[in-house]
Parts: C-alpha cells; structure tokens; sequence
C-alpha cells in the first residue's frame, strides 16, 4: 500500500471491510459445475460461446449490436472538452462505449486501463478484452491487482497507482455467487443460442440432402435373397448421385423390381421446427433485453407497435446499462474531473420524446413549485 493510500485509509477510521472470497483464474470456472457433468451439458467455454453466437447467429448479434450501438450513439450531456475528448475516442479503433457494452453483455464484465501521460493525467482510456483478464485478489481477498494473459504473457496491471487513482476500472454485472467476476448474458443464452443454430443447421441440411421423404429402401427378392455387395455400392452411388443435393429435391425415384420405400422419419411439419426456432429465437432476445418485435420476429404481439417496443428498449435496457457504464467510468475519473457527471441526454433521444414532453407538460402546469424546483426535477 502506497503512503497517500495509508494515509488515507488512516483518516477514514478503524472500520476494516470484511474479506472476500478469492476469485478462480477463469471468470467461467462457476459454470464449470458437477451441474454441466449429470445434464450431459459440456462445461461452458466463452470463446467457442462468442463464435456460436457472435459470429454463427444473426438474432443473437443483432440483440447485442442494437444495444451496444444504441449506447455508443447515444447523446450525453455536456462536460468538460477534455472529459467528452476521452470518453469519445476509440478503443483500437472502436467505439468506446460500444466496446464495454458488448463485453458486459457478452462476458459480463468490461475492463478499461486508464493510460496517463507524465504528469499522471489520463489521455487515453483502453478497453481490456474481459476473457483475458483475471483478478489478482490480496490477502483480504479484495481485488489488489488485474492479470493480463495475451501471447503467452502475463502482464501485471495494479488497481491503483502511486497516487491512489485509477490504474484500471472494472465494470461488472451483478453474479450472486461469485465475489470477483460478474454474470454476462450469453452465459443464459447459450442453450437458446445452440437450439436455434441447430434448427438452422438442421434446414440447411435438409435442403443440401434431399432425397425426400427421409426413410429406407428395402429389398424383397421373394425368397429371401439379399443384395450382392456390388449391387448394394451400385444402389448407393446412385441415390447420392441422383437424388442428394438441392438440385434434386423432390425429385421422383425410380425403383427396381424387388425395391420398395418406406417413409422413416417424421416430416418438418411434425417436427414443427420452424416454432422451435421461433421460440428459441425469442429466449435469446429476452436474455440480452431486446424486444423481439425489435428483431423481426414473427408471432410476436407483446406491443401494440414499433415504437413501443423502441421505448420499453430504451427504458428497460439501454438506459440502465447506459448508466452503469457512465457511472463507473465517472467514479474513477472524479480525481481529475471532479465537477463532472456523465449522463445520457434524455431530452436528445428521439425514443423517449413522448415521455419527456408529457414530463415537461406536467412539471410546467404545476403552479406550487417555484423555477428552481422545476428545472431539478427535469434534469436542468
């Protein structure tokens, strides 16, 4: 502990926080559970979690980046040019907020190393992949310092510097049993993430093999003769040959004496896969807080229209997150901008105009308060 650290945790008292429990090397290893082994379910692994829904499913990346983006292009008020500089630069060439949005939505938690210049004054804000990252927990079990694992390095990044300001900001969703790491929602969706690649893989294929209806060819020579094994590579060419593929779907078999089909397997319609996927669809919009109107989804009545559904996303998602975003990175950048708020701009999103004008109708009919009073409870 540095000696501005001492000496100010001198003169807050004598009341020590109570310890926590040390956190595992892998902000996963709570999905890691006997759970996993007795449903038959293969432990949870972020990076193949990320490509099946990232980058293999169109409703769950399209829930992330409506999100992400709608935060990142949300308007946020005023603050001091150096502050508004920081906040809106990017982070590798991406958008800041969009960055920690989709961390704390993907993984859970969002990581920011704060970058100083000479003078100790922040002029950069980076955002740290979260899978990389690990807590390097004190003999209290709270956080002392973050791990960075890339290349087969391990860099060592305090919590705080010399001065006792921020070195690195952990931003976190709430995980009732873990002290250290938070809860992200595609750890909630993946199920709903697999099904639905399934029912979609399970289309394709249906498309690619078409030799419909799916079943058996059965042989009966009449006196029990069976097939000889050039007879049988000779059926077999021929089915793949003129009967699989999109080219060939539905396309009418000719059999030969002795030959006959029988109809073996249930058809899409018994099957009613386009419901499952409808369905699954749906969960994976709940787990990342959009609306499934929002995201095309057929069958979908919970709001009367689109523009509903564009409020209640902005009321019930991206304002709260917003908010936990901009609190945080707030919070540990009061040493230098210690006058600052940073807040969204709720008379700037066109989403919400309703609500503000119908807020600004009643606040300015109401006669018993006084100019002061109006303008603190509008925001002003």
């Amino acid at each position: 502990m540095s000696f501005i650290a001492s000496l100010a945790a001198a003169f807050k008292g004598g009341s020590s926080r109570v310890p926590l429990a040390r956190g595992a090397a892998s902000p996963w290893l709570f999905a890691q559970n006997t759970g996993f082994a007795q449903s038959g379910r293969a432990p949870f692994d972020y990076g193949q979690a990320v490509r099946r829904a990232y980058l293999e499913n169109p409703v769950a990346q399209r829930a992330v980046r409506l999100v992400a983006e709608g935060i990142a292009g949300a308007p946020l008020k005023p603050v001091e040019p150096r502050l508004a500089a920081l906040i809106a630069e990017t982070s590798a060439g991406q958008s800041q907020l969009e960055t920690l949005a989709s961390h704390l939505l993907l993984h859970g938690n969002a990581y920011v190393q704060v970058m100083k210049d000479a003078r100790g004054v922040p002029v950069e804000l980076f955002a740290l992949r979260p899978e990389r990252v690990s807590v390097v927990a004190g003999d209290d079990g709270w956080p002392a310092a973050y791990a960075y694992d890339v290349a087969g390095r391990r860099l060592s990044l305090p919590l705080l510097d010399e001065d006792a300001s921020a070195n690195v900001i952990h931003i976190r969703h709430f995980h009732p049993g873990d002290d250290h790491y938070g809860a992200g929602c595609l750890c909630a969706a993946d199920e709903a993430i697999a099904t639905h690649n399934a029912a979609s893989a399970w289309n394709r294929q249906l498309l690619e093999n078409a030799a419909r209806p799916s079943g058996a060819l059965v042989y009966d020579s009449g006196d029990g003769a069976a097939l000889t094994t050039d007879q049988f590579d000779r059926l077999k060419a021929e089915l793949s040959t003129a009967y699989a593929g999109t080219a060939n779907a539905g396309r009418p078999m000719l059999l030969e004496g002795g030959l006959s089909w029988q109809a073996m397997a249930m058809t899409p319609a018994d099957m009613d896969f386009a419901t499952l996927k409808a369905a699954a669809a749906r969960d994976i919009a709940l787990a990342f807080g959009v609306p499934p109107m929002l995201l095309g989804l057929p069958g979908d009545a919970t709001y009367n229209n689109y523009r509903e559904a564009n409020r209640a996303l902005w009321r019930l998602t991206l304002l709260p997150l917003a908010g936990k975003i901009l609190c945080a990175l707030g919070e540990a950048l009061t040493p230098w901008f210690p006058e600052a708020t940073l807040a969204i701009d709720l008379d700037r999103v066109p989403a919400l105009a309703e609500d503000r004008e119908r807020l600004w109708a009643q606040v300015s009919a109401a006669d018993f308060l006084d100019s002061a009073e109006k303008r603190a409870l509008l925001g002003l």
